[in-house]
């Protein structure tokens, strides 16, 4: 039981640390928060690639994102968050952080 608490805290941690990435190289390539919290919005497969090719650490965050079901492709193929991710993000940085409305 002690080693699910301790793997869960992990992933918690792995998490948070991929979001806050995110967020600064998200920033770093001109787009703001909005841009993954945002259900319909998201990066298509060119801001993708362009991410990857600009910054090693996006391929492994992007990674981390997906396997935990932090970070999902909408109906219109784009990478965005899942609720569960935004909800991190937003206890992470405050709900004024990104504007999801």
């Amino acid at each position: 039981m002690q080693i699910d608490a301790m793997s869960h805290a992990g992933v918690q941690r792995s998490l948070r640390q991929c979001l806050s990435n995110a967020a600064f190289l998200l920033y770093q390539q001109g787009h703001v928060l909005e841009t993954i919290t945002i259900p319909f919005r998201g990066l298509d497969s060119r801001a993708l690639r362009h991410l990857r090719d600009s910054s090693p650490e996006w391929r492994a965050c992007q990674r981390v994102l997906e396997s935990s079901e932090a970070a999902i492709y909408n109906e219109h193929g784009r990478f965005v968050l899942s609720t569960m991710g935004r909800e991190l993000l937003f206890d992470m940085f405050g709900e004024g952080a990104a504007d999801c409305a």
